[in-house]
């Protein structure tokens, strides 16, 4: 079977999603190919214990993709047109410290500082000079991050340019530890911020990763973890009505074995089966890089893009576990009450969270470190579990190949991990006990990978994100721009700039280089309504 198309894209991911869902609104014919039943890919919404209890299996929060024009200026109507929405919770997360104190961190900024306060009032102070520092340069981060690597200055000129330049050239090579360090003085405030820092699995002491220390804290307090009302999948569902509202098509089920060459060129690809996609137009590619090059003859890649990609750091490796629950967590507050929270979890620490980063390096679990974030969604969203239930996802890092004392194996060594885990979301939740669970599921690195080939080795943010693998850097220097070696195949997804994490940065920024090759303006198609 051969089916023809303007544009064939290779992956069904948020990002992958947006870039089609562009170019089909510019008038042309697009088809997507996706290996599982489902699109989404890390924005999936799926019942994988008892009936009726949804989870985001990979993603939940959405937080950074609320400043992309995807979603700010509503240039694809997915809120305005198909049905998407957030919900904003408060508070907008809990922590607890290994002595026993906790924190909470509200939506309003006066109350999070007043917390921050009982600790240090130095360090109040200076989370409130944080924020408003952040507030300053946020914009230029932004307009760096949604666009693509050569439309723009470099993220060191923008910042050259502006009124506190000096300072923030300095912190956007420092890492978020020696910002951390810096800026706080109670260990319990830098506990703190190492474990929001630390949520996008990107070692804090990675020079490159200080801005993290910045912008993860600055998102979450002016718009909390933002959650999708009936889940991750909610993004792609939006979507793909988007998509086909615009006369693109989906095919599921179809698993991308190679790309389809002729003279030089990329032309189409060819599934598992045996059917073939072939292209007018282009190839759009969210393939991991690590798997795409094995797809063609290397002598079209040529020798330095095959050493990008052999030397790109695929970043740390995932654990989750998942819970069917009768009841939800409330965590241990020091001010004498409890507290739920839809993103919690025990913040270790900072030298042992960094201990711990180093340590998932060496195939090794320093466990007083062990980050865990306990996401339950379904304390602002009920539609995702029946009356009186609850969805809880324990998200930890683990080495790809298991510890040896998990006994070297991830088929058994998986439950007594994830076992761990739930006995410290118990320390931290007096409230629940193992009779308030109905179902639970635990997925190592190798089954995450397995569920997703794209989450390459267990990865879910498509790779570091350090100084060596970011911006123009990403995936290899000198193609950082979305165009592949190969003529006619272009990249987007996580292993593209900005990176992972749910920003549909990647997909937009793919959309503009593709639109401005066949002489078109992604701003002017949708400030048109259409193709030009």
């Amino acid at each position: 079977m051969t089916v023809t198309a303007d544009f064939v894209v290779a992956g069904g991911g948020h990002n992958s999603l947006i870039t089609a869902a562009y170019l089909a609104r510019a008038g042309y014919d697009v088809v997507v190919l996706d290996a599982r039943s489902e699109v989404g890919g890390g924005a999936a919404t799926e019942e994988i214990l008892t009936p009726g209890f949804l989870f985001d299996t990979c993603s939940t929060g959405h937080t950074l993709i609320q400043v992309n024009p995807v979603i700010s200026k509503d240039e694809l109507r997915l809120v305005g047109e198909f049905g998407l929405s957030y919900v904003e919770p408060d508070p907008v997360g809990h922590v607890v410290f290994p002595d026993g104190e906790s924190f909470t961190m509200w939506l309003d900024v006066e109350r999070t500082v007043e917390e921050i306060s009982r600790f240090s009032a130095s360090d109040a102070v200076a989370y409130r000079n944080m924020l408003e520092e952040f507030d300053q340069v946020k914009g230029v981060y932004s307009s760096y991050r949604f666009t693509p690597i050569g439309y723009g200055p470099s993220l060191d000129d923008a910042l050259s340019a502006h009124p506190a330049g000096t300072v923030w050239r300095r912190r956007n090579v420092m890492s978020a530890w020696e910002v951390i360090r810096r800026e706080f003085e109670s260990r319990h405030v830098q506990a703190f911020m190492t474990w929001m820092a630390f949520q996008t699995a990107q070692p804090l002491d990675s020079p490159g990763s200080g801005y993290l220390a910045y912008s993860l804290v600055g998102g979450r307090q002016s718009r909390s973890w933002s959650v999708p009302v009936g889940g991750s999948a909610s993004l792609p569902r939006a979507l793909t009505a988007a998509l086909e509202a615009f006369g693109g098509s989906i095919v599921t089920d179809t698993l991308v074995t190679a790309l389809i060459t002729e003279g030089g060129r990329c032309v189409g690809v060819e599934a598992e089966e045996g059917e073939q996609y072939r292209a007018r137009v282009g190839v759009v590619s969210s393939i991991h890089v690590k798997t795409l090059v094995d797809m063609a003859p290397s002598e079209l890649w040529g020798d330095d893009f095959l050493y990008g990609v052999d030397t790109y750091d695929e970043g740390l490796s995932s654990f989750a576990s998942y819970y069917a629950m009768t009841e939800a967590p409330r965590f241990i507050s020091s001010r004498g009450e409890s507290v739920a929270a839809v993103s919690a979890g025990p913040a270790p620490w900072p030298e042992d969270v960094l201990e711990f980063g180093r340590g998932l390096r060496e195939r090794r679990l320093h466990r007083p470190g062990t980050f865990l974030l306990f996401a339950t969604p379904t304390l602002v969203d009920e539609t995702r579990a029946p009356e009186g239930g609850h969805t809880l996802k324990i998200l930890s890092l683990a080495p790809y190949e298991c510890p040896d004392d998990l006994g070297g194996d991830w088929a058994t060594g998986k439950d007594v991990l994830a076992a761990e885990h739930f006995g410290a979301l118990l320390d931290c939740a007096p409230n629940l006990s193992e009779d308030h669970v109905l179902a639970r599921n635990a997925k190592s690195p190798v089954d995450i990978e397995a569920g997703n080939p794209h989450m390459w080795r267990g990865t879910i943010h498509g790779g570091d994100r350090g100084l060596a693998y970011g911006g123009p850097q990403r995936p290899v220097p000198g193609w950082a721009s979305h165009r592949m070696p190969i003529e006619g195949l272009y990249q987007t997804g996580a292993t593209t700039h900005p990176g992972g994490s749910i920003t549909g940065g990647p997909g937009r920024n793919a959309a503009i280089v593709i639109l401005d090759d066949l002489g078109m303006s992604l701003d002017s198609m949708v400030a048109k309504g259409g193709s030009e």
